[in-house]
């Protein structure tokens, strides 16, 4: 296979040399010519494109070539903080919910659908999958943008209102990654004013800014020359554009406008370090940042690309030698990485080495990973690493050409973004496609190799160690040099690739043929069953052009062993994949699907267990060579497994007194009502573990095919598949076992269960969780009532809790419904705030729901969140997943959801009155858990 691989490669660079010649490197790149591109007199930009993914929406956002970078000293956090501000009140829309009310009555959802981020450069605002069937609405989301462009009206009493919801999400966002980045930043970005300015800001200057401080911000910075609008969607282009100059253009043009200084980071020739901890944290990690200045605008020309293109070769080959060093005999780190990192800051790249440490190991871990950069320094790589990389990036560049249709208006807009800001270019796919097609079969493995030779050096290097600052000892600078130095005067061996040449499948298939086929017609489907028993149902959709999809069900997964296997039972599929497959191990195999695209793995859980995957129509065969190879020959590699076990171990060797893995096993140990079935992960769980238990529990669950259905959906024909699964899956063992699962009676505390557990945090942060659970028979319209419900509890809690007391920064509401191994309903809500509010706010989770049980919701609420739910039903329908969903469900439960009669004719008649049955139904008797974690009194 490799002689014919490196045969057709060196052929593909014959032909491509000649159209290659065809572009000239330094031209600049084309604008994609579907792009609607102006500039309004006043300065401001837009961009416009029609699309049609997802059908009749369209997404509107401004881009605000702005953010926390240009705060004043006195301004620290108030570049987020007027974020949150366009939300309370603008010139057409006054008032705290004056956007979002009006924009959920159309099923555009706050948070899903409308939500904003703010940066250290930019401030991004977006309205997104709006139905453009209402001309109205669209209107109306232009004149959002409008007023969020220059018509804020930041009223001083809505300020005060959000003073909390920040500080909230201040203390929220204080987490041990937090606190580690804040050590980190000064040192890597040393005399930058981005190693100030952490976007969330001074929680003394959140707290006490004067209300002009904030306007002065906006009225300096908020101005149509540093604005941009972008619409993408499915609308007319022409009208569009015209509505887009008539209502921007009376956007007055700024006067005397400050000068929107762009910052940088200083370059140095000495090696910076710095040893960042925090006692939460439960891993050490060692990274080597080589920072470089990334290409400006005006060279981001067709060189460009191709150096892109490039830079993923490098990555691609280098994190597979980084993944065969995780798989052989005791690696010397948990994890690794290492290559193009891409923008640390604006105008700034890095190339990144990385490694995750074993307990007081750094230096050895720094040794291993550097020393695999610098063999690619002296050596590079290999032709026949590269010809397998090119090999698999043209594969799927024609997967992606073949389903172009599909790229989001998201994914436009994202593009759009990057060219406003930073100069990216805008190209359009079928350009790239074809200059992509036409370079890549003559890129040089010289060349790729020459990137090490370019990049990897100690200008601009930065060495950071990080770990728990409690019970390690950490590498210092002197002894990270010293590896380094060791390194880079070693003698090293060039890098050799293993090339196998092979088959999946060495043996003859005998197969068994379909003899029964059944019409689904409500589906558009057919079920088949092969002589050996196995049930195969298959449905042709070309939603997505270039994807099949491969899901099946057998019952029975880990509930059928005891606590004494259960550890085992557990991992068993996160394990397998990584021992390999039939004869070959995982890197091996890994070299084998070269220029196939497709993938099949195992999954099992609780109740049941499923065998599946996915791939192009091209390579459905293989697809199905991979599935029978899961069933028929599974492979159990002892030393990879060690290896896992090894790493494991190292990676939980300090999370004993985490807050964070306390506050889990807690949560699982109490909803649990303390069963030995909840095994927490930890020594006393990996010590159960072993592959003797592995491959006894996968040989007896992914095994008998006759008690397995398989669901295929995708671009394919019926008579293109049939053959395939009759050779493949009917060519796998029967048994006629007819199993089920086992109930092992695993429930949640009865009555009501109060807990306060105290933690030792850093931050002083309570976290609330209130759990209501009810075994009740379920019902579609009990569960299309249970989200409705759902939808009023957000809402409420987003107005009383967040907004009028501004005591959290969200509460997260959670439904929850089982139909096995028993029937019931849960709704659960969980919040973060300051832990002397916490019983407080609490009693207003509580307040709520006594409210909807006594008067029910109104059917302004009913409207809005029944209108969201259509919306995204009614999305979701156009694409294969929706349909393999449907006739899963089908199959598991009787349900046919895309009969009117399960959704549309059941959501159109639930009334208020329904909502406040099921609300009295869930909450009279049910059973409460009530936690509040919080810090240890000092």
């Amino acid at each position: 296979m490799a002689k014919k691989l490196l045969i057709v490669c060196a052929l593909l660079a014959l032909i491509s040399t000649s159209l290659f010649a065809q572009y000239d490197m330094k031209a600049p790149l084309p604008m994609d010519p579907n792009v609607r591109i102006g500039k309004l007199a006043n300065g401001l930009t837009y961009y416009i494109r029609h699309n049609a993914e997802p059908k009749e929406r369209a997404s509107f956002y401004i881009i605000q070539n702005v953010g926390a970078i240009l705060e004043n000293d006195d301004q620290d956090g108030l570049a987020h903080f007027l974020e949150h501000m366009a939300f309370n009140g603008t010139k057409h829309f006054p008032g705290r919910k004056g956007i979002t009310n009006m924009l959920e009555k159309h099923g555009v959802e706050f948070g899903r659908n409308v939500n904003a981020y703010t940066a250290q450069d930019e401030t991004v605002y977006n309205i997104s999958e709006v139905p453009t069937t209402n001309p109205d609405l669209l209107d109306t989301c232009l004149l959002v943008l409008h007023d969020w462009s220059h018509y804020l009206l930041l009223v001083d009493e809505e300020i005060d209102g959000e003073r909390g919801v920040i500080s909230e999400e201040w203390r929220t966002r204080r987490t041990p990654s937090f606190r580690i980045r804040a050590q980190i930043m000064p040192v890597l970005l040393k005399d930058s004013k981005y190693a100030k300015r952490d976007v969330i800001g001074n929680l003394d200057i959140i707290k006490n800014f004067k209300y002009q401080t904030l306007r002065d911000y906006y009225h300096k910075w908020y101005r149509p020359d540093l604005q941009a609008i972008a619409v993408v969607g499915d609308f007319d282009v022409d009208q569009m554009e015209k509505k887009v100059k008539e209502l921007f253009s009376k956007i007055p043009t700024p006067v005397n406008p400050a000068v929107r200084e762009e910052f940088t980071v200083n370059p140095h020739d000495d090696i910076y370090f710095v040893c960042a901890t925090d006692k939460e944290v439960t891993q050490s990690s060692v990274s080597v940042y080589i920072k470089y200045p990334s290409t400006p605008k005006e060279e981001k020309n067709h060189e460009y690309l191709k150096n892109s293109i490039l830079q993923s070769f490098y990555n691609t080959m280098l994190g597979q030698r980084v993944s065969e060093l995780l798989q052989k005999g005791n690696p010397p780190f948990i994890n690794a990485q290492a290559g193009f990192g891409g923008g640390i800051v604006r105008g700034w790249s890095t190339y990144m080495i990385s490694a995750t440490a074993k307990p007081n190991e750094e230096a050895a871990a720094l040794e291993a990973i550097y020393r695999e950069n610098e063999r690619v320094k002296k050596f590079g790589f290999t032709e026949s690493e590269l010809e397998r990389a090119k090999t698999n990036m043209l594969v799927g560049l024609e997967s992606a050409y073949k389903q172009k249709d599909k790229t989001t208006s998201e994914d436009y807009i994202g593009e759009m973004q990057s060219n406003f800001l930073v100069g990216e270019p805008i190209v359009d796919f079928d350009y790239y496609y074809n200059f992509a097609k036409a370079i890549i079969p003559t890129i040089t493995v010289d060349e790729v190799s020459a990137l090490a030779k370019k990049h990897l050096n100690r200008k601009n290097m930065v060495i950071v160690a990080q770990g728990p600052s409690e019970g390690v000892k950490h590498i210092t600078k002197e002894e990270a040099i010293a590896v380094l130095d060791k390194v880079e005067s070693s003698n090293l061996e060039p890098y050799k690739d293993q090339v196998t040449e092979a088959s999946l499948i060495n043996e003859d298939l005998k197969g068994s043929k379909i003899i029964a086929t059944k019409k689904l017609p409500q589906f558009d489907a057919e079920e088949w069953t092969l002589e050996n028993g196995a049930k195969v149902v298959f449905r042709k959709a070309d939603y997505e052009k270039d994807q099949v999809q491969v899901s099946s069900y057998s019952k029975g997964g880990t509930s059928l062993y005891g606590i004494d296997k259960l550890a085992s039972a557990q991992v068993t599929d996160q394990f397998i994949g990584a021992y390999g497959l039939g004869d070959y191990d995982a890197m091996t195999l890994r070299k084998l699907l070269t220029g196939k695209q497709a993938q099949a793995g195992v999954s099992i859980g609780g109740l049941s267990e499923s065998v599946g995957g996915a791939s192009t129509p091209n390579d459905f065969e293989t697809l199905m060579q991979l599935i029978y190879l899961r069933f028929e020959k599974p492979r159990f590699d002892k030393e990879v497994h060690n290896t896992l076990m090894q790493r494991n171990y190292a990676a939980i060797e300090n999370s004993a007194n985490n807050p964070q893995k306390i506050m889990q096993d807690s949560v699982s140990m109490i909803m649990s009502n303390y069963s030995p079935r909840t095994l927490l992960f930890g020594k006393e769980f990996l010590d159960k573990v072993s592959i003797e238990q592995i491959e006894e529990i996968y040989r007896d669950r992914i095994k008998d095919i006759s008690d397995f259905t398989f669901f295929i959906v995708g671009n394919i024909d019926a008579e293109t598949v049939k053959p395939l699964v009759e050779k493949y899956l009917g060519s796998v063992k029967s048994y006629n076992r007819k199993e089920n699962w086992v109930d092992n009676k695993v429930r949640g505390p009865k009555g009501r269960t109060e807990k306060v557990i105290e933690l030792d945090l850093t931050t002083p942060k309570a976290t609330v969780i209130t759990s209501f659970s009810k075994e009740m028979k379920t019902s579609i319209h009990d569960n299309l009532c249970l989200n409705i419900l759902r939808g009023v509890l957000d809402q409420r809690y987003m107005t009383n809790i967040r907004e009028k007391e501004g005591g959290t920064y969200g509460v997260s509401v959670q439904p929850g419904s089982s139909k096995e191994p028993y029937e019931s309903y849960s709704m659960s809500m969980s919040f973060d705030c300051d832990p002397d509010k916490a019983e407080h706010l609490k009693s207003l989770i509580y307040a709520e729901i006594d409210k909807l049980m006594k008067e029910g919701p109104t059917q302004e609420e009913i409207d809005k969140v029944t209108t969201i739910l259509k919306k995204n039903n009614e999305q979701s329908k156009p694409h294969n997943a929706y349909w393999m969903s449907a006739i899963q469900t089908y199959y598991l439960r009787g349900i046919d959801v895309t009969d009117p009669k399960n959704f549309d004719d059941i959501i159109d008649k639930i009334t208020t009155k329904d909502v406040k049955k099921f609300t009295q139904k869930l909450f009279k008797g049910a059973d409460v858990v009530d936690m509040i974690f919080q810090p240890k009194s000092k």
